[in-house]
């Protein structure tokens, strides 16, 4: 066999074009494979020693990227400068013999070779790999973590300083650059994607609004649901149960607020009342603590201290005044279906 332009013989230059491409392939899937994994479901297969890998590979998220990326820049340039000038070489006397002049059958065959080898690399090197690693984001993580740990092992030196320019220019542009991939999706996120899914029909559009509002409460404060205008039913610090029930007559509210002058001392449930044979005993001997929250707590924090404190009720104050009372009523409706559109007869 003649030697070829890169001097190598016809089958060493198709060797190590395999070799090349599979490379590529190799780096390419790793890049997408950790790019669509899941993060816990790595966690969860981190039983074995390719498991452990593919975790550590997501927590150096910018460092695998740009292994990942070396890579490929290597075997896009190894590609053109062994198979491209073979393929070229190849070429030119087969163009030639149908009669082209020589710099024709020259630029020719260039050109061929050139889209020849961008095919291979494209659809086999990348396109390829990259649909099979979103397809099975987390076995290919797993099966090549090893692989991509020792690659990374050798160049890290190399990597890390691509990846500390790297991140010197991310925070020249104003952002800050992460390791590792989310966990999950942002509000914003999952907010575009409730709203894309009712519009296409995949979300029945009754449980639209009450996805939307769900959401809403990572942003919204206690401040935000407290009633207006709130008339408390509350007894003074020396008040009786007889007084307990009778606000309660008066002012339908199961549960009674026991206040010191402007600051509430804790709460009575009409319920504790009934079984007491003394109507004239204090009500402060059947108070229960009550939960203050501050106006700028958040919805998902107030439900939290709430339901670990057994109440229905926490006194919502700004500073140091109380500025109202906020129950889970006030709350709990907008998780609920905002309305069940029944299904007219046919």
């Amino acid at each position: 066999m003649t030697p070829l332009e890169t001097g190598l013989p016809g089958w060493q230059v198709a060797l190590w074009t395999v070799v090349i491409i599979t490379l590529s392939a190799f780096f390419v899937a790793v890049e997408f494979a950790l790019m669509a994994a899941k993060p816990h479901r790595l966690e969860a297969r981190a039983t074995t020693a390719s498991g452990r890998a593919a975790v550590k590979n997501a927590a150096e998220l910018t460092l695998l990227l740009a292994g990942s990326q070396l890579g490929i820049t290597v075997c896009t340039l190894a590609l053109g400068a062994i198979t491209k000038p073979a393929v070229h070489h190849a070429l030119t006397p087969l163009l030639a013999a149908t009669g082209l002049p020589v710099a024709v059958a020259d630029v020719a065959s260039f050109v061929l070779a050139l889209v020849i080898v961008t095919f291979l690399h494209l659809v086999v090197g990348e396109m390829a790999p990259k649909s099979w690693a979103i397809a099975h984001p987390e076995d290919s993580s797993v099966l090549l973590a090893l692989p991509m740990r020792a690659f990374m092992f050798v160049a890290r030196p190399l990597l890390i300083a691509m990846n500390a320019a790297a991140n010197w220019l991310v925070r020249r542009a104003g952002a800050e650059p992460v390791d590792e991939l989310s966990a999950g999706q942002d509000p914003a996120g999952l907010r575009h994607l409730i709203e894309h899914s009712a519009n296409v029909g995949a979300l029945d559009a009754r449980y639209r609004a009450s996805l939307t509002t769900a959401l809403q409460l990572r942003d919204q404060t206690v401040e935000d649901v407290l009633p207006e205008g709130q008339e408390l039913a509350a007894v003074g610090v020396d008040a009786t149960l007889a007084d307990v029930q009778a606000v309660t007559r008066d002012s339908r509210h199961l549960r009674v607020l026991v206040r010191d002058g402007e600051r509430t001392v804790g709460v009575v449930h009409v319920r504790d009342t009934l079984s007491e044979p003394d109507l004239g005993r204090p009500a402060r001997d059947l108070v229960r603590p009550v939960v203050t929250l501050p106006v700028g707590t958040g919805l998902a924090t107030a439900l939290t201290r709430i339901r670990q404190a057994r109440t229905q009720l926490a006194v919502v104050t700004d500073t140091d005044r109380e500025v109202g009372v906020i129950t889970l009523e006030d709350v709990l409706p907008g998780l609920m279906p905002a309305a069940i559109v029944e299904e007219e007869p046919a």
